[in-house]
């Protein structure tokens, strides 16, 4: 514990997107920290950021870094946070992890506050993952679906915003955009959106005018990466282990906020009003569910908040145990820095009870 017994945070990765998100939910968040230190590659170091109101330096990742720090959260690739997060966890400090490095390691929580915040305790390596932004936007609501139905059977459609594949994403969608405004015609005829746009980017079609079916990386059986982080995640998460969950990802022309259709089979009979009441309760979760009035949650409207919003709620026609349902997160907010930083939060009212 450092400087009005408080905890120290470092922040690494602070000057990428989810980053950058970071600092400015610490900023407005509960004020819970002590010193916080910002920490990126050699190339940032010595950039100034605005933290709390302070302007902080950033400094280069080493491990002289995580000297006297107690909570270290990383919002880096993989292969970096493979690296660096044992290092931190081995100085001391608690690591909070956004990549999809130790998600799956079964010495590492994989958490989500309102669902299972008491996972956090319990961390052989000193490591805390976070989970994928696509599972972060629909397990929020499902948890408290489950606490009170039992959740049996997950079919999910993704709708993912270009900002999951980070800013090289963001950036290929706007050049895309860019190249097709304008044109009355382009769009009718086979190919011809693949010739105006010429780079797609990191996408393997073009995303402007377009739905490309697919996100992550091929496995087994023809799955992407992503359609498994969906099913694997759920079930640690849910402490699910035999979970049935088929998903397919879609990459959408839509900037930030991914969305979900989610078909979700209970233990328990379920009607449209009690699932309204379930979450309507929920922390984290707001409903928006009135179509006859026009109102249901979509990217344009639920971009840059933080909770979960669901609507579309509709009993199975041909399932009593059913529902379907439209689901909305920013995969920036709840889906990565906010996640994190509330996982962190969680490690601070803890290491403050030890105190």
């Amino acid at each position: 514990m450092t400087r009005n017994d408080k905890p120290t945070l470092a922040v690494v990765g602070a000057t990428g997107a989810v980053g950058t998100v970071m600092l400015e939910l610490l900023s407005n968040r509960q004020d819970v920290w002590g010193e916080i230190r910002l920490i990126a590659s050699a190339r940032s170091a010595g950039k100034k950021l605005v933290v709390r109101g302070e302007e902080v330096e950033v400094v280069a990742l080493s491990e002289e870094c995580f000297e006297g720090v107690d909570v270290a959260m990383f919002d880096v690739p993989d292969e970096v946070s493979a690296h660096w997060a044992p290092i931190a966890a081995a100085k001391g400090a608690v690591a909070v992890d956004n990549s999809g490095a130790f998600r799956m390691d079964p010495e590492v929580p994989l958490v989500v506050p309102e669902v299972n915040a008491a996972a956090a305790r319990v961390r052989p390596r000193g490591i805390i993952a976070n989970p994928n932004c696509t599972t972060l936007t629909m397990v929020v609501a499902l948890g408290a679906l489950h606490a009170e139905l039992g959740l049996k059977e997950l079919v999910v459609a993704s709708y993912q915003a270009a900002s999951g594949a980070g800013q090289p994403g963001v950036d290929a969608l706007r050049e895309q955009l860019a190249k097709v405004a304008g044109s009355s015609t382009l769009g009718t005829q086979p190919g011809d959106v693949r010739r105006a746009v010429g780079d797609f980017g990191p996408f393997p079609a073009p995303l402007a005018l377009n739905v490309v079916p697919w996100a992550g990386s091929l496995k087994d059986g023809g799955w992407s990466s992503e359609e498994l982080k969906v099913r694997n995640e759920s079930r640690k998460i849910l402490s699910l282990p035999n979970l049935k969950v088929s998903a397919t990802c879609v990459r959408v022309p839509v900037i930030t906020t991914h969305s979900l259709s989610v078909h979700a089979v209970f233990e328990n009979e379920v009607s449209v009003q009690r699932a309204h009441e379930i979450l309507a309760g929920a922390p984290g979760v707001v409903l928006c569910d009135d179509p006859e009035n026009g109102e249901f949650p979509t990217p344009a409207d639920v971009v840059g908040t933080d909770p979960t919003w669901v609507g579309r709620v509709r009993q199975s026609l041909d399932d009593p145990f059913a529902l379907d349902m439209f689901m909305c997160g920013d995969n920036l907010r709840k889906g990565a820095a906010l996640n994190t930083a509330q996982i962190a939060e969680v490690v601070a009212v803890e290491l403050g009870e030890r105190a």
